[in-house]
């Protein structure tokens, strides 16, 4: 029997690498696992909304009813994958990468513009890649402008606690330029979006006041400025005046959130139960898998599922602050807080648009609403934060 291991011989080389895999020291066991556990919970339980808003559709087509499901499934395997390299890579050295990131993101940016690009929803931000899969560039700019904007601040020069004033005017030309090809799409909500990562980051660096509450006015002025000369679309501007006046034209531009409403007040306590939602079932809601999923949560779950859901969202959030306020370096300490600031953007607009507490801006739910760049994104972000999780307990 020479030359062949014994079933003993094994035996004991498995347990050695279950023992280091899952030893005191192991990546494994070190991993924040109350995050990944509440992102698990919610991409579950996404998987499950998604299914019960496209179910229907799918049977009247003559398709499958789980296809929108198992699309689903499959990005959520893509964003785990796109998570655990996010993860593994030391993201001390990821910041050598950050400028490539940069330029990647940037260069899908102007690739939607040109004849690649596919209009969807009035925004001109899609690349169809066949298959039924659609890349959204913009999505993936939120976790370049996270990483190139902690690794312009984590620089501290001697004798100093904050970034000056020409690291503050540097940032903000590094961010016009993804800013300015997301607004030609027009997507409003990711410039949002990333117009809230931008500040949150600069003033957890450490920016001097004057720059943040300058930024904040500036903003609110171009705001004004874009509605009255007639910057923004028409289309955009009709969501401005829904919520400004929820009475208004509820045929027309006000159906959408009046309807939101209708289906999430219907479901009570409980919900009607999964599957049963019959303003889901009859599809009074457009897009209700993507940007209106909390009304199929609403409906379906009741204020008791709803809760549930958001609960989820909020130890993410919960768990994410905790990781930046214990990273040891600068760096990990932004990149953390940039990935919060967004999530909690994103959620509280997404929510509260479907509450008619905010417009509609076209803006996903993160882990929950349908879309692929969106799940790959948010996934990746998570990987980060994981990342730096790891290393600042190696340190």
């Amino acid at each position: 029997m020479t030359g062949y291991p014994s079933t003993l011989s094994i035996g004991r080389r498995d347990a050695g690498l279950r023992e280091r895999a899952m030893g005191h020291d192991s990546p494994l066991r070190r991993l924040d696992w109350i995050l990944l556990l509440a992102v698990v919970g919610l991409v579950g339980l996404g998987s499950l909304l998604v299914w019960s808003a496209t179910r229907q559709r799918m049977l009247d087509a003559g398709l499958p009813p789980t296809t929108f499901f198992q699309r689903h499934l499959l990005n959520a395997a893509i964003g785990a994958a796109l998570g655990s390299l996010a993860a593994l890579v030391d993201y001390r050295s990821l910041r050598a990468y950050a400028p490539v990131v940069y330029v990647l993101s940037v260069l899908g940016l102007v690739a939607v513009l040109t004849p690649l690009g596919k209009t969807i929803n009035g925004a001109h931000s899609w690349i169809v890649i066949g298959g039924g899969f659609q890349v959204q560039p913009s999505e993936l700019a939120k976790v370049a402008l996270v990483v190139g904007l902690a690794m312009l601040l984590a620089e501290k020069r001697d004798m100093e606690e904050g970034p000056r004033d020409g690291d503050v005017v540097l940032v903000l030309l590094v961010a016009a330029v993804p800013l300015g090809l997301v607004m030609l799409q027009p997507d409003l909500g990711t410039v949002l979006v990333l117009v809230v990562v931008v500040l949150g980051v600069l003033a957890l660096a450490g920016a001097p006041a004057r720059w943040i509450v300058g930024l904040v006015l500036a903003g609110a002025v171009v705001c004004v400025g874009a509605v009255q000369l007639g910057v923004l679309d028409d289309y955009q501007v009709d969501r401005f005046a829904a919520f400004a006046n929820p009475a208004l034209d509820p045929r027309g531009v006000g159906y959408n959130t009046n309807q939101a409403r209708i289906a999430i007040g219907s479901g009570g306590l409980l919900g009607k139960g999964l599957f049963e939602g019959t303003q889901t079932n009859g599809r009074f809601i457009p897009e209700q898998q993507t940007d209106f999923i909390f009304t199929v949560a609403g409906e379906e779950l009741g204020l008791a599922g709803a809760s549930g859901l958001l609960l989820l969202l909020g130890v993410v959030l919960w768990r994410g602050l905790r990781i930046a306020a214990r990273a040891k370096d600068p760096f990990g300490r932004l990149v953390a807080a940039g990935v919060v600031c967004w999530f909690a953007f994103q959620s509280f607009v997404n929510v509260g648009m479907t509450l008619g507490i905010m417009p509609v801006t076209g803006l996903p739910l993160p882990f929950v609403s349908y879309g692929g760049s969106a799940m790959f994104a948010s996934l990746a972000a998570v990987g980060l934060l994981q990342n730096v999780h790891l290393r600042s307990r190696d340190l």
